[in-house]
């Protein structure tokens, strides 16, 4: 067991992706450098990410696809280190990765081989990392005198009580990262410890919300959905001057699917969701001219050439319970405008999300107007650092959020 009042260049609570990255970068610079994770095991996020396959960072990676009440601060730290530089990595390391839609990077083998690169890299820059270590408490220590045997570089500025199993600990150090995640899976060692020692140290955290989640619904679409769960289908879902196109998934709980879990990122309790069915499609001319082609056919046969039968059946009680067994010659022209206008905007409006429990990110945290955006230092708290999703910074389901894990990481590693 280390002794007890070890000392440290550098300590990181959190060993996820962007703890991690922070680790070697600064032991490679020499720091001596201890990571403290609260769960048995390091990593947990990296290994469920994609599917088991880790989707790892993105062909194209710009500011727009974060979202942050201060949209600038990402850019200097993706600047830094870029998907490239990651890339790079990868490469030199022979992991096997594919490139599928919208420029997502994916290992092919699996996620352990990212995060065994991480541990590899940490291991080569002697980075020490300890499991089942609870914090206790985290307190600023008094700036000393300057003395021979600590230079200014070297002084102790943070103080830790932790608990590692049965055994207390009492550790120092220069500078003090906070990569512990947030609120998004508490089953994978998410937790908002990270929030309390922002504002213990007197910054501001945004407010927080669930995000890159599901939709649930109580009205009439909780059973629509029910009737409809294991159904996907590429649709385009607009909410607050956001689109995307992507697939949908009805669930027995509601609606997910890539598409919903990005659009759950501009979602605000209360907002209406509006949903293109047919996204690749001009349903007013396409109806009005089987109309006169088909007239004899029934309106779910015509749609069934487009949509899943189910999903007609369904829409048929929504939209034109009365017309059922009509034929197409029957439906007046503004009739089949009105549908074609549900079909390119079926307006739903939510009762909630799925919440924490499975959101893959949390919306808010760590205000960015008071924190560094070239080294992730607090501005007015010398020696404490804040990286990943811990900050008010929150990527686009596509592989964002791991490359913000990197790009901050490596910012920070290069200052503590």
């Amino acid at each position: 067991m280390p002794h007890s009042n070890d000392s440290y260049d550098v300590i990181i609570l959190g060993a996820g992706a962007s703890g991690l990255f922070c680790a070697f970068t600064a032991a490679q610079r020499g720091r001596r450098v201890l990571v403290l994770e609260r769960a048995n095991k390091v990593g947990k996020k990296i290994l469920m990410s994609g599917g088991g396959r880790c989707n790892f960072t993105n062909h194209f990676v710009e500011a727009d696809n974060f979202i942050s009440a201060n949209r600038h601060f990402c850019k200097a730290a993706l600047k830094r280190y870029t998907q490239w530089d990651f890339i790079g990595m990868v490469e030199r390391y022979g992991i096997d990765y594919e490139e599928r839609r919208h420029s997502q990077l994916f290992c092919q083998n699996s996620a352990k081989d990212i995060l065994n690169m991480l541990l590899d890299e940490c291991a080569a820059a002697g980075v020490e990392i300890r499991t089942h270590c609870e914090l206790a408490s985290v307190a600023a220590l008094s700036p000393q005198p300057r003395s021979e045997k600590y230079s200014d570089d070297q002084q102790a500025r943070y103080a830790l009580a932790l608990q590692q199993g049965q055994h207390s600990l009492s550790l120092r150090c220069h500078s003090l990262v906070i990569a512990t995640g947030a609120l998004s899976i508490p089953t994978l060692g998410g937790s908002g410890i990270g929030y309390d020692i922002a504002r213990q140290f007197g910054l501001t955290v945004t407010e927080l919300q669930a995000g890159l989640v599901p939709f649930m619904f109580s009205d009439q679409l909780k059973p629509l959905c029910e009737r409809l769960s294991g159904l996907a289908l590429e649709v385009e879902v607009s909410c607050n001057g956001r689109s995307f196109s992507e697939n949908l998934l009805f669930t027995h709980r509601g609606m997910s699917g890539p598409v919903m879990l990005q659009i759950s990122n501009y979602w605000h309790p209360g907002d209406a969701l509006s949903i293109g069915l047919l996204p690749h499609s001009n349903a007013e001319e396409w109806l009005l001219d089987t109309k006169v082609a088909q007239g004899r056919s029934l309106l779910r046969t015509v749609l069934g050439q487009k949509l899943a039968k189910g999903l007609v059946q369904e829409l048929q009680q929504l939209w034109w319970p009365d017309y059922a067994e009509k034929m197409l010659a029957e439906f007046s022209d503004r009739e089949l405008r009105r549908i074609a206008g549900l079909l390119h905007q079926w307006q739903v409006k939510p009762s909630a999300t799925e919440g924490y429990r499975t959101a893959e990110v949390t919306r808010g945290g760590v205000d960015t107007d008071q924190i560094s955006s070239k080294t992730m230092e607090a501005k007015h708290q010398p020696g404490l650092y804040f990286i990943g999703e811990v900050l008010d910074v929150t990527g686009w389901l596509g592989g964002f959020n791991f490359q913000w894990a990197w790009s901050s990481g490596y910012s920070a590693g290069l200052a503590v």
